[in-house]
């Protein structure tokens, strides 16, 4: 494909990358166009730390499976996370989509990540060596034993919660936790993880309706 196109312009910023999308070519082209950058021309973006990225699509309204297509091509190459797609005509749309929960399902092996703007809800293993990571809270319903990286944008409000969890590492915003043997449970069943007064806690998730009456998980 030649590069003298230009369907999508990447941007280094203090936050992370910009990837800047034209507008007026088909989605089949930019998909394309995306695809090559990442495997040949850009490669080197590929490596490193977690890298934030934002979408920029001009005036182009996306479908939630256009805006899900260019998530699952970004997320699976390297170090990259989607941080936010942005559309001339759909913020108030984009914001309300991070509130959202939603729900992936599987199992999450060594060396891999699952990756995504707003609430996770995974059904399914976190196995060591795996990671889950997103800007939003995490909720396991299966055994996380690998790592879990909820808040990611620094939203300390954020949870992690699992119907079985003992990870190899924990982290909420910049915080990280403490090792599971710290934590004073003995039995890893239904507990959650959250931050109070600059510090990650762990406690039974029956308690968390008093930390966030307003979750929907948060209720009685």
């Amino acid at each position: 494909m030649s590069e003298t196109k230009h369907l999508i312009t990447i941007k280094g910023v203090k936050e992370g990358l910009v990837f800047v999308i034209d507008e007026t070519r088909p989605f089949d082209e930019i998909l394309q166009e995306l695809e090559h950058k990442l495997d040949h021309s850009h490669r080197s973006i590929l490596t490193g730390p977690v890298v934030r990225v934002q979408i920029r699509l001009g005036k182009r309204t996306p479908s939630d499976e256009e805006k899900e297509a260019l998530k699952e091509m970004i997320s699976r190459k390297g170090n990259l996370l989607v941080h936010s797609i942005e559309s001339d005509h759909a913020g108030e749309a984009e914001a309300a989509s991070e509130e959202r929960i939603t729900v992936f399902k599987g199992i999450v092996r060594s060396g891999q990540t699952v990756s995504h703007q707003g609430h996770m809800l995974f059904l399914g293993d976190v196995n060591p060596g795996g990671s889950l990571l997103c800007t939003g809270d995490i909720f396991v319903l299966g055994a996380l034993r690998g790592m879990a990286h909820a808040g990611y944008a620094g939203n300390e409000r954020a949870l992690i919660a699992a119907s079985y969890l003992r990870p190899t590492q924990l982290r909420i915003a910049d915080i990280i936790s403490r090792p599971p043997d710290e934590w004073g449970f003995e039995d890893a069943t239904m507990e959650f993880a959250y931050i109070r007064d600059g510090s990650m806690e762990i406690d039974k998730i029956n308690q968390l309706h008093r930390l966030r009456p307003d979750h929907p998980f948060g209720g009685t």
